[in-house]
């Protein structure tokens, strides 16, 4: 069986593989917040999932049409949305008080539900995925930015570039902005800022996990 896109194949590839990494490393670590921990486990471990369902489908099943596409396409936005329930989790513990948390995973939960719904029954394109994971993405940025305003941890900072840097990930895909039509095309390219944006996340998230005492903005979000 042939290779297609290989480019884009071998970086969702490697995505998978720098997210199984992760969470293996996030796995192994002492938490504060383990719960916390749990949500980040969750959130890297649903991305690899993505990636490794995503670089399947551009490298093996090029026909549109095939029901091994359409399968496996439709697990890789759903897995896509189980990233965006993750985020709105963590964003919420971080920045809520225990009330917003339960409001917050409430309404993660309807959204949940009805982009898989959707991803099922209508639509399949990635712009599904983007309307499920920039919201979300954007309410843990600021909650990792207002983490930050508590307790000025270097880490965090890191963090915040990392979430930051998916936003630009996601524009040059949007825009088609290539390094080569064939050899390394928008999808690459993508994936390649990803790389860096996980990592840099991830060097957060290890720091939040870990803090002691957990690093909460309870004081000013409380009711």
């Amino acid at each position: 069986m042939s290779l297609h896109e290989p480019a884009v194949t071998l970086t969702d590839y490697a995505l998978a593989i720098e997210c199984a990494v992760i969470v293996l490393l996030l796995t192994r670590r002492d938490a504060g917040d383990r719960t916390l921990l749990l949500w980040f486990i969750v959130f890297f471990a649903s991305t690899g999932a993505a990636s490794l369902l995503g670089g399947t489908v551009h490298g093996f099943f090029p026909d549109a049409a095939s029901y091994g596409r359409r399968l496996l396409w439709e697990a890789t936005l759903l897995a896509i949305v189980v990233t965006s329930f993750a985020a709105w989790n963590i964003g919420a513990r971080l920045l809520l008080s225990a009330r917003g948390v339960t409001i917050v995973r409430s309404l993660a939960i309807v959204q949940l539900a009805v982009m898989s719904f959707v991803v099922l029954f209508f639509r399949r394109d990635f712009f599904i995925a983007i309307i499920a994971y920039m919201p979300a993405a954007l309410f843990l940025l600021i909650a990792l930015i207002a983490a930050y305003r508590s307790r000025r941890l270097l880490a965090l900072r890191w963090g915040i570039a990392g979430l930051g840097l998916t936003f630009l990930a996601a524009a040059v895909q949007r825009l088609g902005i290539t390094v080569h039509p064939y050899y390394f095309n928008h999808n690459a390219l993508y994936h390649l800022i990803q790389g860096v944006a996980l990592w840099m996340i991830f060097v957060g998230a290890r720091c939040i996990s870990s803090a002691r005492p957990p690093i909460r903005r309870m004081h000013a979000f409380s009711t």
